[in-house]
């Protein structure tokens, strides 16, 4: 599972027009993508990273400011690119595994208290964020 983390002071994501997620005060995005081995339990440990991980300002976590947070699906994140010039996404897992891990991922979130905002799985989004920083960490947890 593979997360890439931005520091922001805000941030939405837009479908069709329509604004489905919104943090409204500073937050953490986080772009998330999976691949074909991940499970439910590697997105709680992934969850847990990402809210104790203190990058937020005075170098502290969501769990001790409670910062929300903004997390989107983004199976690009696991794009081939060593060779020629069009990507491969080989690496992403299918939806039907994919879309499962990302909902745990978010409650596991939940269940640790974050308050939590989310796009819509798969569908064609518009991400907008104010980089806090800025502030951008790629993680990857297997």
């Amino acid at each position: 599972m593979r997360a890439v983390l931005q520091r922001v002071t805000s941030a939405d994501v837009t479908v069709a027009g329509e604004v489905v997620g919104a943090l409204d005060r500073a937050g953490l995005v986080v772009l998330l993508g999976v691949t074909h081995t991940d499970d439910a339990a590697v997105a709680a440990r992934l969850a847990d990273k990402v809210w104790r991980l203190r990058v937020l300002e005075g170098e502290r976590s969501a769990e001790q400011t409670g910062a929300p947070l903004l997390v989107v699906s983004q199976f690009t994140l696991y794009a081939d690119t060593r060779r020629g010039r069009r990507p491969s996404w080989g690496a992403a897992a299918p939806a039907s595994v994919s879309e499962p891990v990302y909902e745990s991922f978010v409650q596991a979130l939940r269940d640790l208290g974050a308050e939590v905002s989310t796009g819509v799985f798969g569908a064609d989004m518009a991400v907008r964020l104010v980089n806090d920083g800025p502030v951008t960490l790629v993680l990857d947890v297997d």
